[in-house]
């Protein structure tokens, strides 16, 4: 390669521009280098091979020239479709929507597109997509919500990276999550700072890992507190579930909650519903928190308190972390960091 370094710049061939497109050999020719240099430098693996002054003029002629790799040639070569399969339990929220841009936004700096599948059923089981498709995909990220869809690409068949999933069950993949235990802390000590003592936990009606740890770490916060005390009701993620939840939890007896801690911004929402049913003010007399922070959270009146989870830094780290698989490297470690948005929803309890 020392070759490389030293070759002088020849006078660029006319390129006679038609029906035949540049060819690396083109390439190679204007800018005086080997067409090993071309396929080092246009393959972003040049440093330490070759000059920066010998990528830079391979650059320039690759863009004099018009040239592109034919990307469909090189797969082929190297065995790579460049598309992954995003697998979510539902587009219901523009979170998981966050989660596609952020991925695909990645994905498209590295050559690769992103093909997304939500689960026909919504949450939880999908029809097998993979059969006829896992010749033509490179890796899935997928939601530990739509889990069950991926029974069937375990084993050695395709690349995986989990989302919002147990480190220590995700068949074996990689994982990347949120950090929701603390943004269920930061939540909790919030009430708690406010004065609360008396807590409905309105919980998503969802096996998954990511509620289990809602429920666990919420359960742990106020076991540490004395005189707390704390209901759970269990609701689908909608609206009108929420709400009749919440109304059947309010009117039972015994000491009333002055705080709902909600799984889910849309939870919440059908709290508000049933809270004014119930002729009961937010915040005056409940106090309600979210978590997601969707448009939803300030459409609502009082804006929700809530916690704000980047979906799109959350596909972003998805994808980096697959590149990471495919590449044959550990990906970045470490839950990524959440934040409690205090609004007009959280008041100190009367």
């Amino acid at each position: 390669m020392a070759a490389v370094h030293g070759s002088r710049r020849r006078s660029r061939p006319t390129v006679v521009r038609g029906s035949t497109r540049p060819t690396s050999r083109d390439v190679a020719q204007a800018a005086g280098v080997s067409q090993a240099a071309v396929s080092l430098v246009l393959g972003d693996k040049w440093r330490g091979r070759v000059s920066e002054a010998t990528a830079e003029r391979v650059r320039e002629a690759a863009r004099d020239l018009g040239y592109r790799p034919n990307l469909a040639a090189r797969n082929l070569r190297l065995g790579r479709t460049r598309t992954v399969l995003l697998v979510v339990p539902a587009l219901t929220t523009e979170f998981f929507a966050g989660v596609y841009t952020g991925a695909a936004r990645v994905a498209a700096q590295h050559g690769f597109g992103v093909v997304l599948y939500p689960s026909p059923e919504g949450i939880g089981p999908a029809r097998d997509p993979f059969a006829s498709a896992q010749t033509a995909l490179d890796g899935v990220i997928a939601s530990s919500m739509a889990a069950d869809a991926l029974t069937a690409i375990r084993g050695e068949a395709l690349p995986l990276v989990m989302l919002d999933s147990d480190p220590h069950g995700s068949l074996g993949a990689a994982t990347v999550n949120l950090d929701i235990a603390d943004g269920v802390r930061q939540a909790t000590e919030h009430l708690l700072s406010l004065g609360h003592r008396h807590f409905l936990h309105l919980a998503a009606d969802v096996p998954s890992w990511t509620f289990e740890v809602r429920a666990r770490e919420l359960t742990a916060r106020l076991s540490a507190v004395p005189g707390t005390s704390m209901r759970t009701a269990r609701a689908p993620i909608s609206i009108e579930g929420a709400q009749a939840a919440t109304q059947t939890a309010l009117s039972e007896s015994g000491v009333r909650p002055t705080a709902v801690v909600c799984d889910d911004d849309k939870l919440a929402a059908g709290a508000y519903k049933a809270a004014r049913r119930l002729g009961l003010r937010i915040p005056d007399d409940l106090s309600v928190t979210g978590l997601d922070d969707l448009a939803l959270a300030t459409a609502i009146d009082p804006e929700l308190t809530t916690v704000r989870l980047d979906a799109e830094l959350f596909g972003e780290r998805g994808m980096r972390a697959l590149l990471a698989v495919l590449e044959g490297h550990e990906p970045e470690s470490g839950d990524i960091p959440v934040q409690l948005v205090v609004r007009g929803s959280t008041a100190p309890p009367r």
